[in-house]
């Protein structure tokens, strides 16, 4: 055995001491593959971004943080929000400041103590700050925040809720507005220590809104900027779509609808773009629901439009097909299409694939008395769920199951304050979508949180509906539930260090 050979083996030997023997196999030489298949491993560490809840003084607003119980994870760790900071008023129209007016104390008081129990906190007014999460061990698989305020009055009055979000890269927001009684924003947050370059597009009916106003918007190191998206083009349009991309970093991103006269809610991100998409959960009762597509691709996307209700698919008639334009936003009003009935709205291809995001504006009441919320298309329920801040009163869980039928568990967390965790199990069937009577822990103090797992069959979607009325307006909003992001695929490995040997 020679110097070199030798030398190898005793910095192998090292490498291993170092890493935990954890290293990748090396094909053996009859030329197999000695890898082993992935498995899902808790995640050790979660960031969330909460946005400013709001600019009202009359504003109440409640978060909830809960991390289900999940098996292999950490003995440990702990879970914080901490206020981001805010920038200066100038940057909120849109212009490339880069000052800021430093860190707010004012956060809520949010200690989780244990997975598996929710911890609660409230703000007041306009005072609550963005906040920048983390999550680590026992607290990061699946971590969820919930962020609901209500405000009794003004533009944008309602309720409005949203769950917080993993920062990213890009985002697709199809539903917003620079109408004439509409104000809507973008909140973009930074949870880095770097500052991240963001650009913010808009897409009309007839493509591309020019501007140059939100080309390269810095966002300082955890910080939080909110862009009035009617300074970033001239003109006034009721139906766009906003693509948030970053050239450096990472930032969370959601956007608040606020309307003069039917209320305001928060805009979560469309799944990513496909040929087929899923909006689960359009309440029963809702009176007015409107359809907002866009095709980010080169080609033109035809789109069968159907409505999967509680006895199967079915046709909206005179909308049974949605033509999208490559680069266009696209808009149908589908009108009362649930007709008392809990629906789940299904985009799917007529011919060639081509790739779409979308979202439904939903309205709820009549006259002076209606209240808006928002559905994104999202991604099916995966491994498994969670949506928190749910009550006794006033929660509806929708699942839905377009393809294969489903066989699913539900899980309702211990209360905030009391109460012991109940499960219900339920099967859906293919092409239905079911307002599911959602289990309630026994002796319920505060809030709750529901998990949910499918068991199996075919893929499920699910949302989450709040709903509060104030005043004879029938405050609600909804949150879709897609895969809370708990485990990750680790692949298994071997020490092998024959790679090492051979020339």
């Amino acid at each position: 055995m020679n110097r070199t050979t030798l030398s190898l083996i005793a910095g192998a030997t090292a490498l291993a001491a170092v890493t935990g023997f954890a290293s990748l196999n090396a094909p053996a030489a009859s030329g197999d593959n000695t890898a082993k298949a992935a498995t899902q491993q808790p995640v050790e560490r979660t960031s969330l971004l909460c946005p400013q809840p709001s600019t009202s003084e009359i504003a109440e607003t409640a978060y909830t943080s809960y991390t289900p119980v999940t098996q292999g994870a950490a003995d440990s760790g702990k879970a914080e929000l901490q206020a981001a900071a805010v920038e200066s008023a100038d940057s909120t129209s849109g212009k490339k400041t880069g000052k800021k007016t430093g860190k707010k104390t004012v956060k809520p008081a949010l200690k989780p103590a244990e997975p598996g129990k929710p911890a609660t906190g409230d703000g007041s007014g306009a005072e609550p700050p963005a906040l920048v999460g983390t999550a680590e061990g026992k607290f990061a698989p699946g971590w969820t925040v919930q962020e609901t305020t209500a405000v009794a009055a003004g533009t944008g009055r309602g309720l409005l809720g949203t769950n917080c979000t993993a920062p990213d890269t890009e985002f697709w927001f199809p539903g917003v507005s620079t109408a004439t009684g509409r104000t809507d924003y973008v909140h973009l947050t930074n949870p880095d220590d770097s500052a991240a370059v963001v650009d913010v597009e808009l897409y009309g009916k007839d493509g591309t809104l020019k501007s140059t106003v939100g080309e390269g918007i810095t966002v300082q190191p955890h910080a939080s900027e909110p862009i009035l998206l009617s300074t970033l083009a001239s003109g006034q349009q009721s139906d766009l779509t906003v693509h948030v991309t970053v050239r450096s970093g990472r930032v969370g991103a959601a956007v608040q609808a606020l309307d003069d006269k039917i209320g305001g809610d928060w805009l979560a991100a469309s799944t990513d773009p496909a040929g087929s998409l899923v909006m689960p959960g359009i309440p029963k009762d809702a009176t007015a629901v409107r359809l907002v597509a866009f095709a980010p691709g080169d080609q033109d996307a035809d789109l069968k439009v159907r409505l999967a209700s509680p006895s199967g698919l079915i046709t909206p008639a005179g909308n049974e097909t949605l033509h999208v334009k490559a680069g266009m936003t696209a808009a149908a009003d589908l009108g009362d299409v649930t007709r008392g009935e809990a629906g789940s709205l299904v985009l799917t291809s007529t011919g060639t694939s081509a790739p779409v995001v979308a979202a439904l504006q939903v309205v709820r009441g009549k006259g002076s008395k209606q209240e808006m919320a928002f559905i994104p298309a999202t991604s099916p329920v995966g491994g498994r769920a969670t949506a928190a801040d749910n009550s006794s009163k006033g929660t509806t869980l929708a699942l839905s199951a377009p393809g294969q039928s489903a066989q699913v568990k539900v899980t309702a967390s211990a209360g905030s304050e009391g109460g012991t965790a109940a499960t219900k199990t339920y099967t859906i069937k293919g092409g239905t979508t079911q307002d599911v009577d959602a289990p309630v822990p026994a002796g319920l103090k505060g809030t709750y949180a529901l998990t949910v797992e499918p068991v199996s069959g075919g893929p499920v979607y699910a949302s989450r509906t709040l709903a509060s009325a104030q005043e004879g307006v029938p405050g609600f909003t909804i949150q879709t539930l897609p895969d809370d992001r708990g485990t990750v695929a680790v692949p298994e490995a071997d020490q092998d260090l024959s790679v090492l040997l051979k020339k």
